[in-house]
């Protein structure tokens, strides 16, 4: 039944353990023997997860829970991976970001923080790592409450025996719970140095349960003690809007707490039937709401794609709508087309455990569809909806990738694509111009992952370096030329002869004209002349980049009757070309790109001193619609934002993203130019 799932995406900074947190709890639902350790978890099974010991896909984990379906989702905690982050965060119902108790509020958790309410989604603290040494549980509590107010509040206090985590006290209940191994619990009583602490956050979630609800503020004013029943709905409501935070506390290492603050959160984080509608589109493009219905037509969104080796592709899904079953055919409306369902089932880490179907808000995974990738609708043709999926972010760094060995650059193409069925956050674009394969992404780990990949699943080592500047060239003064081609060699010859003028132009493609009088070149040859000039401005004078802004005009020449034919004034206008830019004070142009960097207010100097030492102007500083954020736009030359995305995470630890679009070109400086031309004699030499 649908009330009875719970789809919670787990987020946080890397390394506070999510993974293991997924650990605990699939080992306390006895659907594993025995817990792992990073590398061999449960939710990190692909190969290069187990190989660096961190999350880098979102990974969906089932697990029946005590009459309850608890779908966990997975996230990485690396920047890198925000795509599968918001991924995660879209299908899941409610977020519990990891903190470790060691390290406080981390950045990861910010993050997560601000995605999960932009998203609308509620919110649940689970303060990890509560074992180790230099933990500390009210430092972080504190930093949460500083930073956040009062509607972060404690559900549950570590009991401590030293550095020994022995417990936890239940602040709703003013009970204790002592935690053994293997998620073992027994009640006690509150210890003595803890019932001050107790009552203090007791008063304070009774407060916040009574704001939910005006009969229960009435009660509250009164005196009268609130009913279990009314306990429970009063917080769920406030949970659903986003007024109370719980906090958990527990060490997933150990396996204490995990259990203890499952039962909670299933208690009180809303199903899907509690979250109700999803927007969608109909066939005429109208907004449409999609109850959480399971007798309604299916409506279910992929929103993960493995691409297993064995099993080939496995397509996650959410049901918004309907039922979806275990056979027959299911329709794809972004593709418009039918798939055949071949089976479907949970997944538990890489296990599959098949079942029957599954009812409007549950999660699935269904192998071997042909056509369906992330962020498809699979829809009934009673009712072809799409549904709205997230806006996943835009690529931020841009490398070259080439083959180790020369000749296997349709290998890396052919396996970006395959790989990009997994992680659509990343472009692979084969540049025409500078002859280089361009990986986009979102920062080196996630490049260095897919090259990674490259080579442990199709078999073809790769190197990634800096990608090449598309300069470009053009002229500042007025020239005119000849341009003859003239060859004899018996029987007809080869004869063409051009007179044009060159000067710089209004616009970026050529733009030819000519002004002929007497017929000193038929007009049947005027093209020929234009095609050859096309040809030529392909490669400039000064470094061989293309050059733009030329307007060109034949204005006089000489044929022969014989040898004149279209490739004698192609050649002869070529001849013009290189004859006449050298002369008409060639220049290099450089791309301008405009950036927008968004930080928090701290980091607003450090950024704009930066920029400026990477030649850019600053356009403006203007509040972010994040609060404590600011944007920052300038316009910097292409060629110092390289590795930019790399050095504004370690400017504002983390804390920043940028965006990047090309706004036009300039001329370059002279220190700059005399550096492009000689890298480009060097490599012409070479």
């Amino acid at each position: 039944m649908s009330n009875n799932i719970r789809n919670i995406t787990l987020m946080g900074h890397g390394g506070t353990g999510k993974s293991t947190f997924v650990e605990a709890a699939v080992f306390n639902a006895k659907q594993i023997d025995r817990m792992g350790k990073p590398g061999s978890l449960v939710s990190d099974f692909d190969a290069e997860e187990m190989r660096r010991g961190v999350s880098i896909n979102v990974t969906a984990n089932s697990l029946d829970w005590k009459g309850h379906v608890l779908n966990l989702l997975d996230t990485p905690g690396d920047f890198d991976y925000l795509g599968e982050q918001m991924l995660g965060l879209y299908v899941g119902d409610a977020v519990v970001i990891i903190l470790s108790a060691k390290d406080g509020l981390a950045v990861g958790a910010e993050k997560a923080l601000r995605l999960a309410q932009k998203q609308n989604r509620p919110v649940v603290f689970f303060v990890n790592r509560i074992d180790e040494a230099n933990a500390d549980f009210m430092k972080t509590l504190n930093e949460l409450t500083e930073r956040f107010g009062s509607k972060v509040v404690p559900f549950t206090l570590p009991i401590m025996a030293g550095e020994s985590f022995e417990g936890v006290t239940d602040v709703l209940k003013k009970k204790a719970v002592k935690l053994g191994d293997k998620g073992v619990e027994s009640e006690i009583d509150v210890p003595a140095e803890y019932v001050e602490q107790v009552e203090q956050y007791h008063d304070q979630l009774q407060e916040q349960i009574a704001e939910s609800d005006e009969t229960l503020m009435e009660k509250f004013f009164e005196g009268e003690p609130f009913t279990e029943e009314e306990e429970e709905a009063g917080i769920k409501g406030a949970v659903l809007t986003g007024s109370i935070w719980p906090v958990f506390v527990g060490s997933a290492t150990l396996n204490k707490g995990v259990a203890y603050a499952l039962d909670r959160m299933v208690r009180y984080l809303p199903s899907p039937l509690d979250v109700g509608s999803h927007p969608a589109k109909n066939e005429n493009d109208e907004d449409v709401d999609i109850a959480p219905d399971k007798d309604d037509p299916l409506a279910a969104l992929v929103f993960k794609t493995i691409v297993d080796p064995f099993v080939g592709r496995i397509s996650l899904f959410r049901v918004y709508a309907g039922t979806f079953p275990s056979s027959g055919q299911i329709y794809n409306a972004q593709k418009e087309k039918d798939e055949r369902i071949g089976g479907i089932f949970r997944l538990r880490g890489k296990k599959q455990v098949s079942v029957d179907s599954f009812v409007a808000g549950d999660i699935g995974a269904v192998s071997k569809f042909n056509e369906t990738n992330t962020g498809d609708t699979l829809c009934d043709r009673s009712r072809i909806v799409r549904l709205k999926t997230v806006d996943l972010p835009k690529p931020a760094l841009t490398l070259a990738i080439s083959p180790a060995v020369k000749g296997e650059e349709d290998k890396i193409m052919q396996g970006l694509t395959r790989l990009k069925e997994e992680d659509p956050v990343f472009e692979i674009v084969n540049d025409p111009e500078t002859h280089q394969l361009l990986l986009s992404g979102l920062g080196e780990t996630q490049l260095d992952v897919l090259s990674a990949k490259l080579k442990a699943r199709y078999g073809v080592e790769a190197r990634l370096s800096e990608a090449k500047v598309p300069y470009r060239e053009t002229i500042r003064k007025k020239v005119k030329v000849q341009g003859k081609h003239k060859k004899q060699s018996g029987g007809h010859g080869q004869y063409g002869d051009v007179w044009i003028e060159f000067e710089p132009g209004e616009t970026e493609a050529l733009d030819f004209s000519e002004k002929i009088f007497g017929g000193s070149v038929p007009k049947n040859y005027h093209p020929a002349v234009e095609k050859g000039l096309i040809d030529a401005i392909e490669k400039g004078v000064l470094a061989g980049y293309p050059v733009v802004n030329l307007k060109a005009t034949l204005v006089d020449g000489s044929y022969h009757d014989v040898d004149s034919n279209e490739m004698s004034f192609r050649l002869a206008a070529r001849l013009a070309y290189r004859n006449g830019l050298p002369q008409a004070n060639p220049i290099l142009l450089e791309p301008i790109s405009a950036v927008h960097v968004h930080i928090p207010d701290d980091y607003l100097g450090d950024v704009m001193g930066d920029l400026n030492k990477r030649r850019g102007r600053i356009l403006g500083v203007n509040p972010d619609k994040d609060q404590g954020f600011t944007v920052v736009e300038a316009e910097v030359p292409s060629s110092e934002l390289g590795r930019y995305a790399t050095d504004l995470k370690s400017m504002a630890q983390g804390r920043g993203w940028h965006t990047v679009q090309f706004a036009r070109y300039e001329p370059a400086p002279s220190d700059v130019s005399e550096r492009v031309i000689a890298a480009a004699t060097r490599e012409e030499e070479e």
